[in-house]
């Protein structure tokens, strides 16, 4: 693919000044991909085509994810690519430590994005937001250091949970929540979340538009990758954040957000509907059914 003649739209992330593509590369795939010379190729290739955001997490395959996009975004890339990752600490000794982690793994001076990843366990909120000992304390001064730029957070499972978040007193820069035609039906993010963030004038990260890593709902249905991911793009929403082991995947990304259009009301509506026979007890979305917590906590 030549990638000199793609167009990858681009989203304001809420009431920030900065402009992001529409479509963002997962890092923990990066992790997992045939080789780390086809991680990094996979990164170059994306920026050369206009992908500019680039997703990871402390936790990720044990810090290999954030080690290789380290390697990856050096020099030009790097100056050309919104980084975010996310720390899984909940308070503040262990946030402190996963964001120093994360500078040097990912081999830079300043993170553009850190969330506190996956906010599901019913003390979460209470915990990161504890101005005394929580995890918002260590991100507040490395900010102030110059350490990172924004701050948002993420979740898999209850879209009550990322309400509480939003419902504290702190102007959230970026949320992350799973985004997909069977989320429709289910514990919604979109119905209940998106619209909240919209008010706000907080950037939305989706997710999941296959239905996560095991591409459930590709698999569970009959509807095709390239409306799924088109489903989650027309949303109100910064990025779509995309899992990419392969460059046959990322052409396919590359295709379908060349010059992307959204889908009128009626595509949308068309694909909620032959998707919803799929959607009992979120069956195609293990990740709401199944406790989900980071690997340090």
């Amino acid at each position: 693919m030549n990638t000199d003649q793609i167009n990858i739209p681009k989203n304001k992330l809420g009431h920030t000044n900065e402009m992001l593509s529409i479509i963002g590369i997962g890092g923990y795939h990066m992790g997992v991909t045939e080789s780390e010379k086809t991680a990094i190729d996979i990164m170059h290739k994306a920026i050369d085509a206009g992908v500019n955001f680039f997703d990871n997490a402390w936790e990720y395959n044990k810090g290999k994810s954030e080690e290789i996009m380290g390697k990856a975004l050096q020099g030009s890339y790097r100056k050309k690519a919104f980084l975010m990752t996310k720390v899984c600490g909940r308070n503040y000794q262990d946030a402190r430590l996963h964001i120093e982690d994360s500078l040097r793994r990912l081999n830079t001076e300043t993170i553009d994005l850190l969330q506190f990843h996956a906010v599901e366990a019913h003390n979460d909120p209470s915990r990161i937001m504890d101005t005394e000992n929580g995890a918002i304390k260590a991100v507040l001064e490395a900010r102030q250091q110059g350490k990172i730029r924004y701050i948002g957070f993420s979740g898999h499972a209850y879209p009550e949970k990322h309400l509480e978040m939003i419902n504290q007193d702190f102007q959230w820069d970026a949320v992350q929540m799973p985004l997909n035609v069977m989320d429709a039906h289910y514990r919604s993010f979109e119905h209940q979340v998106l619209p909240v963030c919209n008010q706000k004038n907080i950037g939305v990260l989706g997710m999941k538009s296959l239905g996560g890593a095991d591409a459930r709902i590709l698999k569970n249905t009959s509807i095709d990758a390239t409306s799924l991911r088109k489903y989650a793009l027309s949303l109100p929403i910064t990025t779509l954040i995309c899992g990419v082991k392969t460059h046959q995947e990322l052409d396919h990304i590359l295709e379908v957000t060349n010059n992307f259009e959204p889908l009128s009301e009626t595509e949308k509506n068309n694909l909620l509907e032959s998707s919803k026979p799929y959607s009992k007890e979120g069956k195609s979305e293990l990740y709401k059914t199944t406790d989900y917590s980071c690997a340090w906590d």
